[in-house]
């Protein structure tokens, strides 16, 4: 019996074969997936027969073009660099389970991109941020907590939310993070994000018996959905008119400590970076500073 080839079936069978077959995180599941459904909705043919010319003509219509396009209508070349990476995998999945010949991604070159140089919050947006969140409740004072513990140790949102009290060290000034690939550091934090964290710990329902540390009001752990909107809109309280979110806070704190002279390897085993290159990253917005400064202040423009 031959397999089918219907969209919602290979749909089906390539989740299943992330997952499962290469052990692929949920989140980039979940995104390789929707960029392949996106594509073969647009493309309206079945997989079987996409050419090449149909793939370059999808990139092509989700261009950033220089004049300008709406956010999230079309998409900058980092992001067709992810999709037609996405679109590789799928059409290899394909080709590995012989429904075709061969993969029509491989006549592409991914479009050239340049080095990606994440939003960064100056120490007064941090300052600000920080101080627009209402204390007044318990979830307020759990915001507050949240905002300085992952500025102040330079945490993924993922590894906020999974945050165990048991793993805060107040004695000694540590957290133990659990990062990437369940790979365990130890990170310092200062006084100011203990004692936020000291205060949200007072003033949470008794009933709610978690280890885990931020709960959401009906004592479960909160999701990095509800972090990323929390911090959505304490920025617009603050007045930040930059488009921020959770990531932003971390890289914050790594470029804050880049610029007062932290050593490089010290940030990288902070951030928990598997090489040295991704925190290099950070010098070269220390870079980047200082050359806009040096552009607009020499005389000769």
């Amino acid at each position: 019996m031959a397999r089918s080839t219907a969209p919602s079936r290979l749909i089906s069978d390539f989740r299943y074969h992330l997952k499962i077959e290469r052990s692929c995180s949920p989140n980039t599941v979940e995104g390789y997936v929707a960029d392949v459904r996106a594509f073969l909705e647009w493309v309206q043919r079945p997989a079987v027969e996409v050419t090449p010319e149909d793939i370059a003509d999808y990139l092509e219509s989700r261009r950033v073009e220089k004049s300008g396009a709406s956010e999230g209508e079309q998409l900058s070349k980092r992001s067709q660099s992810r999709i037609l990476s996405s679109l590789k995998s799928f059409f290899n999945f394909l080709v590995v389970e012989e429904i075709i010949a061969d993969n029509p991604c491989d006549r592409l070159s991914s479009p050239k991109i340049g080095r990606y140089l994440p939003q960064v919050l100056s120490v007064e947006e941090v300052s600000d941020l920080i101080e627009s969140v209402d204390t007044g409740s318990w979830m307020g004072l759990r915001d507050r907590a949240i905002l300085e513990v992952m500025y102040g140790c330079g945490l993924r949102v993922s590894e906020a939310a999974a945050l165990q009290l048991s793993n805060i060290y107040f004695d000694d000034g540590f957290v133990r993070v659990v990062g990437k690939g369940d790979k365990e550091r130890l990170v310092p934090v200062g006084g100011m994000a203990l004692d936020a964290v000291k205060s949200y710990m007072d003033a949470r329902p008794s009933q709610f018996d978690n280890d885990v540390l931020f709960l959401n009001r009906f004592g479960r752990q909160m999701s990095r959905v509800a972090i990323f909107n929390m911090i959505k809109k304490q920025a617009l309280l603050a007045g930040i008119s930059k488009t921020i979110s959770p990531h932003s806070l971390r890289h914050s704190f790594a470029t804050h400590l880049v610029e007062n002279g932290a050593d490089l390897r010290q940030v990288q085993q902070m951030l928990g970076h598997e090489s040295i290159l991704t925190t290099e990253i950070y010098t070269h917005l220390d870079s980047s500073t200082w050359q806009r400064d040096i552009l607009e202040h020499h005389p000769v423009k």
